[in-house]
């Protein structure tokens, strides 16, 4: 098949934490025969801060933004894929954009809107009656998230989409994978993501309340936006991480953290990008509290889950190297078996070709 994906950016991760995902999902895709061109905006400073050069797995097309023409450019080139996404989040006339898919459908296509931040986008619907997304929901073949489970998949049929379906963030195993340690990242805890609005007060509770109850021990954050954030004297603030850099930031401290933002604790089912990168570097991690994380890892042996920083310290007070080793490499065995993007890509081929149950509840791809 030939897929068109509109989305933030293939090749920069910079303010775009579904990089990662999109070239996984699209690196697997393309190894299952299929031909995918991605369409992204040059904004937001990502062209200036590549992670990658144009993959030989896609077609990358970068469009200007200064007028809708070149947007509406891209669109015609695209007018003659088999399947034409577009995805929740390119940050440059997004709703222009949502309208102007639906007008490439064709008896012989399918057009999905795919959401990779499905609580905001919900949240936001549910707002506003007005909102010109909430007309436009049920005109698309079906709607893919990248999280959500049962309650994403409900909101979204209530809603009158045809059909919806998480595809979960994934390991890309071609990227994200077990390197020798780095003095760079040497700490007790690490924490990367970016400075986000229903992010902040969850840092502070779980990654700097912790980091100021042990001020003995060393802290990292890495991320765009924190600069001008107070913190404690133990927390070393290493600013954006570019991708190149993320197995041996996993590898390296004795435990990471992953912090769900405020909405996609609240739906829950919805594993964060660094759960699986984590896993898949074989580091301990450890996580907040969200429902449906035993579907990815198992509790107490793949994966450490606190409720505060309370909780976080006294998972490091009591994090021998032995027992950190053991609790990584038992989440990298599962996340290879049952995890990878090759997995997530079948899971789509499979749906897109009828072969998928029209009616579940969104968690097929955990098994």
């Amino acid at each position: 098949m030939n897929f068109a994906f509109f989305g933030s950016s293939l090749v920069s991760a910079y303010w775009n934490g579904a990089a990662t995902y999109y070239r996984g999902l699209i690196r697997n895709l393309a190894a299952r025969g299929h031909t995918i061109t991605f369409y992204e905006p040059d904004a937001f400073e990502r062209q200036a801060h590549r992670d990658m050069p144009d993959p030989d797995w896609a077609r990358d097309v970068v469009y200007g933004t200064a007028t809708q023409e070149p947007m509406r450019a891209a669109l015609r080139d695209a007018a003659g894929a088999d399947v034409i996404v577009k995805t929740s989040g390119v940050g440059i006339f997004d709703a222009e954009l949502e309208a102007a898919v639906l007008e490439l459908k064709r008896p012989h296509n399918t057009v999905i809107f795919w959401d990779v931040d499905a609580p905001a986008t919900l949240d936001s619907v549910h707002a506003d009656p007005h909102n010109p997304f909430r007309a436009l929901i049920p005109r698309y073949d079906m709607v893919c998230t990248y999280g959500g489970g049962r309650p994403v998949v409900d909101a979204y049929l209530a809603l009158g989409a045809q059909h919806c379906e998480p595809v979960y963030n994934a390991l890309d195993t071609a990227t994200h994978h077990p390197v020798p340690k780095d003095p760079r990242f040497a700490c007790d805890l690490g924490f990367l993501g970016n400075r986000l609005p229903d992010r902040e007060a969850r840092v502070e509770q779980f990654f700097l309340a912790a980091a100021a109850a042990r001020p003995g021990q060393r802290f990292l954050l890495g991320g765009s936006g924190w600069g001008d954030k107070p913190m404690p004297a133990n927390v070393d603030y290493l600013g954006h991480v570019y991708t190149r850099d993320h197995n041996a930031f996993n590898c390296t401290p004795r435990a990471v953290l992953n912090i769900s933002r405020e909405s996609m604790a609240r739906y829950g089912f919805s594993p964060a990008t660094r759960v699986f990168e984590a896993a898949g570097a074989g580091a301990c991690l450890i996580t907040d509290h969200w429902e449906g994380l035993e579907l990815f890892l198992e509790p107490d042996r793949e994966v450490l889950v606190a409720r505060d920083g309370d909780e976080v310290a006294a998972h490091l007070d009591a994090l021998t190297p032995e027992r950190a080793e053991a609790i990584g490499q038992a989440a990298l065995r599962t996340v290879c078996a049952h995890h990878t993007y090759a997995h997530r890509a079948e899971q789509l081929e499979a749906l897109l070709e009828g072969r998928a149950e029209r009616a579940v509840p969104g968690l097929a791809a955990t098994a």
